[in-house]
């Protein structure tokens, strides 16, 4: 950009920056063990006795950047296997990929789930049917009809797989996870579009109402609920008999809560986050880690910033800019990038058209970060507070102002990692 915003910006003297690395529990699972985990959960005798042999199982798969999901999803088919059934694989990701079945199954061909990895077929379609009747909710919400993917309600059993962590849009005794696959995953587009057809408000109720409906009608024979630690590793799985979902969920939830990424300051000037993707979070980058956003008034937690500068798309999330709308700046290059078929199909699924919206656009990085600290108003001008993140999965390495360094010494979650650095600027303006 050139012109009087380019001579605003260039006014703008960005503060030295601290490389930081943040303390997180690091117990996990690792890759090769996995399918011995995986084995060991799914061997309880009363949750492998309905895998019979000749039945046709279903597992779900979603659309997230689940760490390790193509060899946990193998190591549940090997499973279902062994049992002398045949398993198939069934994308659960409501109106993600583009809302298409070829999108769907490209998708988590991207997470390396493929038939020839996996060893049995994935069955993509968008087709849907009506399973049952939710009830109606306590505070007068009416019943709906309940969908699901045709293909696993006609299959023999269903395993619903699933990562459990908190929401991004709402907070409630179930959020991501194994009722939420079953309510908006496996729903599809059309059951994804009827589950928020009441806005983020109302989805507390919604989700496990739904899944209460799916679990009583549909064939589901199981949950896999999948935890990961701060550091995007595989730590825990949870295999449940359906009758268990409702009672033992909302405990896994707590426990995945207590593993979130979380940037360990309360508040800063300017956020600056390198990049967001459907694939790091299903509103772009996680509120509960970068603060809730207007366009979030449901959830609560993650640092609190004046202004949030988001730099560029992940190639993973294939031109989806959902979450761009908490954004206040962002980059031509981040723009040029966008979607806005896949990007407005799931904010018109969700109601969420407040995360599309678009902040303002600077020609490279350096002036993206200039504008958001120049508009900030009731901050330390002389001593302005900035963190810049990677996303908002990974934040073990992250960056400070030269401000915050006092409040990082201080603090036993945190190691300094170098001393104040000028900020890694090419020639075009933009960070390497």
């Amino acid at each position: 950009m050139s012109g009087i915003i380019s001579r605003l910006c260039a006014e703008v003297e960005l503060p030295r920056m601290l490389r930081v690395k943040q303390l997180f529990d690091r117990d996990s699972i690792e890759p090769e063990d996995i399918p011995r985990a995986v084995f060991a959960q799914l061997s309880r005798p009363e949750l492998g006795d309905p895998i019979k042999p000749g039945k046709r199982i279903a597992i779900t798969c979603g659309s997230r950047g689940v760490a390790n999901v193509a060899i946990i999803t193998r190591a549940i088919a090997d499973f279902v296997k062994s049992r002398g059934a045949s398993p198939f694989v069934v994308p659960a990701m409501g109106s993600h990929g583009g809302a298409s079945a070829e999108g769907q199954k490209a998708l988590i061909a991207g997470y390396g789930v493929t038939e020839e990895f996996v060893g049995c077929p994935i069955v993509s379609s968008m087709e849907t049917v009506v399973i049952g009747q939710s009830e109606p909710g306590k505070d007068g919400q009416p019943s709906c009809g309940v969908r699901i993917d045709r293909n696993a309600a006609e299959s023999d059993g269903i395993i619903v797989a699933g990562r459990i962590k908190p929401h991004t849009d709402f907070h409630g005794p179930y959020e991501s996870g194994i009722m939420k696959m079953m309510a908006i995953g496996l729903g599809k587009r059309e059951g994804a579009d009827i589950c928020h057809q009441n806005g983020f408000g109302e989805m507390a109720c919604m989700v496990p109402a739904f899944g209460k409906t799916i679990i009583k009608n549909a064939p589901v024979i199981l949950g896999f609920g999948i935890l990961e630690n701060a550091y995007c590793q595989t730590c825990k799985f949870a295999a449940l008999r359906p009758d268990e979902i409702e009672e033992r969920e909302p405990a896994l939830l707590e426990e995945a809560r207590s593993h979130l990424p979380v940037i360990l300051f309360d508040k800063t000037d300017v956020l600056v986050v390198d990049r967001i993707g459907k694939d790091i979070s299903g509103d772009g980058m996680d509120p509960n880690i970068t603060g809730a956003s207007p366009c979030s008034p449901w959830v609560t937690g993650g640092i609190k910033a004046i202004r949030t500068a988001v730099l560029d798309l992940t190639p993973e999330t294939h031109g989806t800019a959902m979450g761009i709308g908490a954004a206040h700046t962002t980059t031509r290059r981040l723009f040029d990038k966008i979607d806005y078929e896949a990007t407005y199909v799931n904010a018109v699924t969700s109601r969420g058209i407040d995360f599309v919206r678009i902040p303002c656009i600077l020609d490279n990085d350096r002036e993206a970060i200039q504008l958001a600290l120049r508009t900030c108003i009731g901050h330390d001008k002389d001593h302005p507070r900035i963190i810049r993140i990677a996303d908002s999965l990974h934040t073990e390495t992250i960056w400070i102002s030269e401000a915050m360094e006092g409040e990082a010494k201080a603090n036993k979650g945190l190691e300094i990692l170098s001393g104040p650095q000028d900020w890694p600027f090419d020639k075009d303006g933009n960070l390497w």
